[in-house]
């Protein structure tokens, strides 16, 4: 017959071997963020040091374009290959496992508290996301993303912009679009390719993005070329042209901090215009489906 006296010699200390103490909690969590706040420090120096990082950062940016700045830049230190990610139990209530052995990526989520003088604060938690790479995905049913012509990415780019857009047949100095600083009027050379017009009409707005913004930046020119690029990326419009070799000059002389700001300068103007045209895809993707039901 089994015994199994020797389970209840346990000691109240033995049964708790292993757990931490409320202070010891609060310390170890304390010490986690601490080492992810200078894990996107170290990420945001060697951005700022590196056209290529650079241009990986945006890479990520524009496939996490909800995700802050910084978070992007958490994700790109620790898996810049993710494409989608989510924590453990939202996989798992999905029908998906993570894969055993899987380094999860840390992000920062933030949290309102009230400080001991009455005044407002902002802290943050630790969230361990897993990519869809890391993820059994066999019982999940995944869609593929929808799919838009050229013509519908640049008449959602142009709706409801907050400006007027003229085609002209020329501009100076072989530019593909020029704004007028006086009256704000964009104009757009005619008759260049697709690619060629949403990038030239992308840069254009998002220069308005950031001179909207009103915060200062190393140069407006730059954040709003760099900006281009992720909405450029996010909609599958070829990125080629673009050349970041120099953007470590923009960087000349900052820390982290100032890194961080100029990167969610960048997210934050690509980000106005983007919602803008989701809004339109979204109306166009609704009138497909409804007249595919008719």
């Amino acid at each position: 017959m089994p015994n199994f006296d020797d389970l209840l010699n346990n000691s109240p200390a033995e049964q708790n071997n292993g757990q931490l103490s409320k202070e010891e909690y609060a310390a170890k969590k304390q010490s986690e963020r601490e080492a992810i706040f200078e894990l996107s420090d170290n990420a945001a120096l060697e951005v700022g040091i590196d056209g290529g990082m650079f241009r990986q950062y945006l890479d990520v940016q524009s496939k996490f374009d909800r995700y802050s700045a910084v978070n992007s830049l958490l994700i790109m230190a620790q898996n810049p290959e993710a494409t989608r990610i989510a924590e453990f139990d939202t996989w798992k209530a999905r029908g998906g496992y993570v894969k055993p052995g899987q380094n999860a990526i840390s992000i920062l989520e933030p949290y309102e508290y009230t400080k001991e003088d009455g005044t407002a604060g902002t802290g943050y938690n630790l969230k361990k996301m897993f990519d869809i790479s890391q993820v059994d995905t066999r019982k999940i049913s995944v869609s593929p993303p929808p799919t838009y012509s050229d013509r519908q990415l640049l008449q959602a780019l142009l709706s409801k912009a907050p400006m007027k857009i003229t085609g002209v047949e020329n501009l100076s100095d072989g530019l593909g679009a020029y704004t007028d600083r006086d009256t704000g009027e964009v104009f757009v050379r005619k008759g260049m390719e697709f690619a060629d017009t949403f990038r030239s009409v992308a840069q254009e707005l998002c220069y308005a993005e950031v001179e909207r913004d009103g915060k200062n930046t190393a140069d407006p020119a730059f954040t709003a070329y760099s900006a281009s690029f992720l909405l450029c990326k996010k909609y599958g419009v070829d990125t080629q042209n673009f050349d970041f070799k120099n953007a470590p000059g923009m960087f000349n002389g900052f820390n982290a901090k100032d890194i961080k700001a100029e990167l969610s300068a960048i997210r934050n103007a690509a980000e106005n215009i983007s919602g803008r045209m989701s809004r339109q895809l979204d109306a166009v993707g609704k009138a497909a489906k409804s007249q595919d039901a008719r």
